[in-house]
Formats: structure tokens, C-alpha cells, sequence
């Protein structure tokens, strides 16, 4: 790729970092994705533990969980919108016939997710710390940033598949954007490990 189509790759990428950042922007809702629900998840788990009286290890393996599924929900939702904006305002046809690359939409709504969902996992680490005696910051940086990253690419195929299912069935999709990551939940051992579900054969 020569430099100046490198350039003009990056371009189209910038135009849907700002898009996505001035609708989020002009959307108050969008701060209870970011803030409320967040938030008020971690806390009512956090202090169920609590309550449960659990040892350090449990607690840590939950409030862990409740974070990487906040992490997640929030940056696979930016990725979901950039089609459902588009098919809620009816105007994704205009999305189609621009000059762009399907990834590039991919890639400027995720980045918007990755900004805001670090937000949330720096909110929620702090919380943590002060609340319940979780740092996250022992393990060393090195496997924060590997922890990060995994989190941040799951719910970026996450969101391409909510993408993929509002291009197959219309608005009957849309509630995948916020079902999808709930439902891996069910299955991913955030809150409990695997070994319990009714479906895991031991070997």
C-alpha cells in the first residue's frame, strides 16, 4: 500500500472516530453505558460477595468477571452502532455507497468503544481497590495490557456479529447489541467456572 492511500485509509478510519464521537457525545444515555450501569453491576455483585462472606480468591475471580463483561459490553456496543445508528435513522443505504471499506467502519466505531470502555475499566478498578482490596495493577503491567487486549478484540467480535445479524434480519436484531454479550456470560465462566455447567463432560 503506498503512502498515500495509507493516508487516505487513515482518513476514512478518522471519519468514523468522529462520527461515533459526536453522536455519542450529543447522546446523555450514552453516559449510562459508561457510568451508571457499569457501576451499579459492579457494586451489586461486589458487595454480594461481601455479603456471602467469600475468600479473596472467589471474590477476586468475580469482581474480575463483572468487570471484563462491563469492558466488553460497552466496546462491542460502539462496533454495533455504527449500523445501528444508520438503520435506525434509515439511512444505511448512505453507509453502503460511500468509498469505504467495511473495515474501516469497524475499526472507527471500535476505537471510540476502546476509549470508553478503558474509561469504564479504569472507573471500575478503582472502585475495586478501595472497595474491596482488588489490584489490578499487581500482576504487572505486561498482563494487564495482554488482559486488555483480549477483552477489547472479544468485543470487537462481538459487535461484528450484531453487526452481521442486523444486516440478515433488519431491526429484529438490534436487541443483539445488548443480549449477545449477556448470553456468553451464561457460558464463558465470568462468574463461576466452566466445570459447573450442565452441558461440560469432564475427561
Amino acid at each position: 500500500m503506498s503512502s498515500s492511500n495509507f493516508r487516505k485509509a487513515l482518513t476514512q478510519i478518522w471519519a468514523f472516530v468522529f462520527k461515533n464521537w459526536i453522536i455519542a457525545k450529543r447522546n446523555v444515555f450514552s453516559l449510562f453505558e459508561i457510568l451508571f450501569w457499569p457501576v451499579v453491576g459492579f457494586f451489586s455483585v461486589g458487595l454480594l460477595t461481601s455479603f456471602l462472606e467469600l475468600d479473596p480468591n472467589k471474590t477476586g475471580f468475580i469482581l474480575i468477571g463483572i468487570i471484563a463483561m462491563s469492558v466488553i459490553q460497552v466496546c462491542q456496543i460502539d462496533v454495533a452502532y455504527v449500523l445501528l445508528y444508520d438503520l435506525w435513522s434509515k439511512s444505511l443505504k448512505h453507509t453502503f455507497i460511500a468509498p469505504v471499506h467495511s473495515i474501516q467502519l469497524v475499526l472507527g466505531s471500535w476505537l471510540i468503544g476502546v476509549i470508553r470502555s478503558f474509561f469504564v475499566f479504569l472507573l471500575l478498578s478503582i472502585f475495586s481497590a478501595l472497595a474491596f482490596g482488588l489490584d489490578f495493577l499487581r500482576p504487572g503491567v505486561g498482563p494487564l495490557i495482554l488482559f486488555l487486549l483480549g477483552l477489547f478484540l472479544t468485543a470487537a467480535s462481538v459487535g461484528m456479529s450484531v453487526c452481521i445479524l442486523v444486516l440478515l434480519f433488519g431491526y429484529m436484531a438490534d436487541v443483539a447489541a445488548w443480549s449477545l454479550s449477556s448470553l456468553m456470560a451464561l457460558v464463558c465462566g465470568i462468574y463461576y467456572p466452566v466445570f459447573i455447567l450442565p452441558f461440560h463432560y469432564p475427561k
